[in-house]
């Protein structure tokens, strides 16, 4: 099946009798995230993948490469366990991300490396038209940093994401139905509080977002349970997010896979909770 998908856009690529841009790797996005069947993504993901690798490959549109990091960085984020294939594949998606924003403007390029006044500087000009690609550099970045947590030179760059974060939340309160606000909360309770953890502070962020999606972010349930509620042993906290999360609909346009994930997560959880707690 997935063979007989991809020869037509081959075909397409080999002939150039198609116009392939940043707007259909947008639409196979939306076809992954709005998709329940995780094993049939899972398995057809990976094809699509290297598509979307020779597409952007030499790209100059940033919605394009904004897509393909989104892509990447949800793939490495549900499916992949290795640390070491979530690195490389973080790499990838934070590759395409700096693309993305430096096809906005010169001056974003080698945003990461800017020292960190100029770096603010540089993000507080970012425009509405261009809140996508600095999503998707914060999101790729924030991917990166999880899965080099145990590199002290990738956990100091955790500022820089949450002035990114930041800023869109101020140019846009609701955009993505609060998802900022859930990667804010990531960030607050990466590390334990001894270590600079600020779980109060994600415990606001989690609520946030799961307010300004009407309880449709799964996720966002699960990660504060995980996240915060275990770190504070509050069980009754814990059952009622997880509890929540296992009689709720999955189906919520661009949430669908990551809530049938979350059902997944909150399943485990569950069954761990007495030995946890």
């Amino acid at each position: 099946m997935k063979r007989r998908i991809l020869l037509p856009l081959t075909l397409c690529l080999v002939l150039g009798a198609c116009n392939i841009t940043g707007g259909f790797v947008s639409s196979l996005e939306s076809a992954v995230l709005n998709n329940r069947d995780i094993a049939t993504v899972e398995q057809g993901s990976p094809a699509y993948l290297l598509l979307v690798d020779a597409l952007a490959s030499d790209s100059d549109d940033p919605e394009l490469l904004s897509a393909a990091a989104n892509l990447h960085n949800a793939y490495a984020g549900v499916f992949v366990t290795d640390m070491h294939r979530q690195q490389l594949m973080t790499s990838k998606a934070l590759a395409f991300a700096e693309r993305a924003v430096c096809e906005e403007d010169d001056d974003y390029c080698e945003l990461r490396r800017q020292p960190f006044e100029t770096f603010t500087a540089n993000v507080r000009e970012m425009d509405d038209d261009e809140i996508d690609s600095f999503y998707a550099l914060a999101t790729a970045w924030a991917g990166w940093i999880s899965a080099h947590r145990s590199d002290w030179n990738a956990i100091a760059d955790m500022g820089r994401v949450e002035t990114l974060l930041q800023h869109i939340i101020r140019i846009n309160p609701e955009y993505k139905k609060g998802d900022p606000y859930l990667y804010l909360g990531v960030l607050a309770t990466l590390l334990p509080e001894a270590m600079g953890g600020r779980p109060e502070q994600g415990k606001l962020h989690f609520e946030k977002a799961i307010a300004l999606s009407n309880g449709k972010n799964l996720m966002a349930k699960v990660t504060y349970a995980k996240q915060y509620a275990r770190l504070k042993f509050d069980r009754e906290l814990h059952d009622q997010l997880l509890i929540d999360v296992l009689q709720a609909d999955v189906t919520y346009p661009q949430f669908t896979l990551i809530n049938t994930f979350a059902q997944q997560q909150a399943k485990q959880l569950m069954e761990s909770a007495d030995d946890y707690f």
